[in-house]
C-alpha cells in the first residue's frame, strides 16, 4: 500500500468484512435455509458488478489494453470463479475459490497495492474484488458446508497450473506480462523472494501445493469418518446380527436336561 495513503479506511473495511463474514457463516451453519443460497447469489452480483465496473472505467477512461487490462491475473480470474459458484454452487467452483481465495486472494488483502483512498472508485474495486472472494470461499465452504472433495488438491493444482499456461500464452501473443511469467514485477513483491524469474514459478508452484495442502487439512478427519461410517455397515455380517429372541437364556454348548 502506498505510504502517503491513510490505512485506516482499508482496514476498517478489512474488519467490518471480517465481522460480516462470521456472522453470516455461524448463521448458516446453526440456522441453515433457503436464505443461505439467497446470500450466496447476492455475493455473486456483488463480484460481477465488481469486475464489470472495474472494466467499464477503464474504458471510459480510456486506458484500457489487452496487454494490462484484461482479467487474467489470478486474483481476477478468482472473481469471476467465485461469483460462478456462488450463483450455481458447483462443487468443482466452490473449490477453485476456495483454495485460489485462500491461498493467493487472501495474500493480496494482507499486502495490498493500493494507492488510492477512500471513497476513490478504485478503492472499492479492491475491496470488494478481493474481499468478496474470500467471505465467498468461507461462506461457501464453512457456512454452507460444500467442502472439498478427496483429490481437490492435485485437481486445483492441476487446473492452476492449466491456467498459467493458458495466461503464458496469451501473454506471447500479446506482449502482456499476466502474473509475472515473462519477466518479474518492477515493484517488490512475495515473488522476489522465491528467487529470480523464471525460477520463482517453479518455487511459486511448490509453495501453492503446501498452502493447499494446509487448506485441505481441516477435512481430512471428516473424509475419514464418512468413508469408514458405510464399510463398517457393509462389514456388518452374521456375527454382528441380533440374536434370536430366547437365544441368550440357552447355552447351546450344555445338553438339555431330561427332566
Amino acid at each position: 500500500m502506498n505510504a502517503v495513503i491513510s490505512p485506516v479506511g482499508y482496514w476498517s473495511s478489512v474488519a467490518c468484512a471480517a465481522a460480516g463474514c462470521t456472522v453470516l457463516c455461524v448463521a448458516a451453519r446453526s440456522h441453515p435455509g433457503r436464505w443461505t443460497g439467497v446470500v450466496a447469489r447476492v455475493i455473486a452480483f456483488l463480484l460481477v458488478a465488481d469486475a464489470v465496473s472495474y472494466t467499464v472505467a477503464l474504458v471510459v477512461g480510456g486506458s484500457w489494453s489487452p496487454r494490462t487490462s484484461l482479467p487474467l491475473a489470478l486474483c481476477n480470474a478468482a472473481v469471476i470463479v467465485a461469483a460462478a459458484a456462488c450463483w450455481w454452487r458447483v462443487v468443482l467452483l466452490v473449490e477453485l475459490t476456495y483454495f485460489w481465495g485462500l491461498a493467493g486472494t487472501l495474500q493480496a488483502i494482507i499486502s495490498p497495492d493500493l494507492n488510492v483512498a477512500f471513497p476513490h472508485l478504485v478503492f472499492f474495486q479492491y475491496v470488494v474484488g478481493h474481499l468478496g472472494v474470500v467471505v465467498a470461499a468461507l461462506f461457501l465452504v464453512v457456512g454452507m458446508r460444500i467442502t472439498p472433495r478427496p483429490g481437490a488438491v492435485p485437481r486445483v493444482l492441476a487446473i492452476s497450473v492449466a491456467y498459467t499456461a493458458f495466461v503464458g500464452l496469451v501473454d506471447a501473443v500479446t506482449g502482456a506480462n499476466y502474473m509475472f511469467l515473462r519477466r518479474p514485477p518492477g515493484e517488490w513483491t512475495l515473488l522476489r523472494v522465491l528467487g529470480p524469474w523464471p525460477w520463482y514459478l517453479l518455487s511459486a508452484t511448490g509453495v501453492a501445493l503446501v498452502l493447499f495442502t494446509l487448506l485441505d487439512a481441516p477435512f481430512w478427519m471428516s473424509r475419514r469418518r464418512a468413508a469408514e461410517g458405510p464399510a463398517s455397515k457393509a462389514g456388518g455380517g452374521a456375527a454382528d446380527a441380533p440374536p434370536p429372541a430366547g437365544a441368550s437364556e440357552r447355552n447351546p454348548a450344555r445338553p438339555r436336561s431330561s427332566s
